[in-house]
């Protein structure tokens, strides 16, 4: 899954090291796009395993989403303020450090079985990663020539959906297996708990062991001054029309991502669709990831060729047409339908995020912000999902991200246009 893209406000930047240490720094960041792509999909195993421990509608299992992706709201500013003051490699260790203690902490929650201890636990992985993608993502996008930025920044978070697709894959049957315990007797107690606590405890020293990796390496070094005209308010920015609705377009896209995501497992297993046991769904949103993957190395090279703009606006249609057919059919159409959505999300969050940027000028950090922030639509659209869910259907519910891709359709055919006003004062 795509990350926020925040740069600490009123900075600019100056990097003048060998093109190799451009080279080995992203070399080294694509690691970290991969990990926290790779802890972000299990949520999406997490919520069916819950779902059934704690016998949860969609709507309490939803709370999932709603505290991790909240995080995101919660911590971006105070990220962006701590890796202004301490620096991108810091704030990295920060963030891996934050991350790891959050996966152990799924090991008490497991053991004790308190669904707000999960929560909480979700809550601080995900500020790990926060402060990581706050510290990686416009490290990326200063690692060469700007012009390129929109397809480095493309080509990275491709390495972001290989964590997504290969997590569902080989963690998901592991921790969905614990689902065919969860009625058996109390001696099987601490072989249910098991299923959740070995993958994070793995998870936990993995990224401990990236910290260790990243307190020892060499990384180009970025000097930061402060910009004397970047005194532009948050208020400010939001007046830049296409920034505004850009947005308004992350947060739905998130939102539609992640809730189609949340419900790939449940609505599989409907006997109408797949009939498939859970352990054996989870697997397909390795697929509905992969397919993102997939289509970010083919963006990164189309958008050379074709404007981005117009890439976003047919990818929008597309999954509204097979979001549709996911609703209205049945069985494997149906199935297949919903699992390519994932291809057509695949260039959507940093072509949004890169036209909403567009011509800011001084104010782009403060942009950038505001965009961060709107990470949030992963927190809120599918909890508004699971609420259809138990009111409609689970098929039926998909209709909340058709709506989203209405909306980002909607932004590549007009909503992108940068104003009269915004082109006069940065030209």
């Amino acid at each position: 899954m795509a990350g926020p893209t925040a740069i600490p406000s009123s900075t600019n930047f100056e990097i003048d090291p060998p093109k190799s240490s451009f080279r080995f720094a992203l070399v080294s960041l694509t690691s970290l796009f991969f990990m926290w792509g790779f802890l972000t999909s299990l949520n999406d195993i997490l919520i069916p395993y819950l779902k059934d421990m704690f016998q949860l509608n969609y709507t309490q299992a939803m709370l999932i989403q709603f505290c991790f992706f909240g995080a995101y709201f919660v911590v971006s500013i105070p990220a962006g303020t701590l890796v202004s003051k301490v620096g991108y490699k810091n704030g990295i260790l920060t963030g891996l450090l934050v991350a790891g203690s959050g996966c152990l902490l799924f090991y008490p929650a497991a053991e004790f079985r308190i669904y707000a201890l999960f929560l909480a636990a979700l809550f601080v992985l995900a500020s790990g990663i926060t402060i990581l993608q706050v510290s990686a993502n416009p490290y990326v996008s200063i690692l060469g020539t700007p012009e390129k930025s929109s397809s480095r920044l493309t080509l990275t978070q491709a390495f972001n959906s290989l964590g997504t697709t290969v997590a569902p894959i080989w963690i998901g049957p592991i921790i969905l297996a614990g689902l065919a315990l969860v009625s058996a007797s109390e001696s099987t107690t601490n072989e249910i708990n098991r299923a959740v606590q070995i993958p994070y405890l793995s998870l936990a020293v993995a990224l401990f062991l990236l910290a260790l990796v990243f307190a020892f390496l060499r990384l180009p070094a970025v000097e930061e001054h402060q910009d004397q005209q970047n005194t532009g308010s948050t208020k400010s920015v939001l007046q830049h029309k296409h920034l505004f609705l850009g947005a308004v377009g992350i947060f739905v896209y998130v939102g539609a991502e992640v809730g189609i995501g949340s419900f790939l497992v449940s609505f599989l297993s409907m006997p109408s669709i797949g009939a498939m046991h859970e352990s054996e769904a989870s697997k397909y949103i390795g697929y509905y990831f992969g397919g993102a993957m997939i289509g970010r190395f083919i963006g990164a090279v189309i958008m050379h060729h074709i404007a981005a703009n117009k890439v976003l606006t047919f990818n929008a249609l597309m999954a509204i047409t097979l979001l549709l057919i996911g609703i209205l059919a049945k069985g494997h159409i149906a199935m297949w339908a919903i699992v390519l959505v994932g291809l057509c999300n695949s260039i959507m969050f940093p072509t949004i995020f890169t036209l909403a940027i567009k011509k800011l000028g001084p104010l782009t950090s403060k942009g950038a912000g505001v965009l961060c922030l709107a990470i949030v639509g992963g927190a809120i659209l599918p909890l508004l999902q699971g609420v259809a869910a138990d009111l409609i259907g689970i098929q039926l519910a998909f209709i909340i991200p058709v709506l989203c891709y209405f909306y980002i359709a909607f932004y590549g055919f007009k909503g992108y246009q940068v104003s009269a006003d915004t082109n006069q004062g940065n030209v």
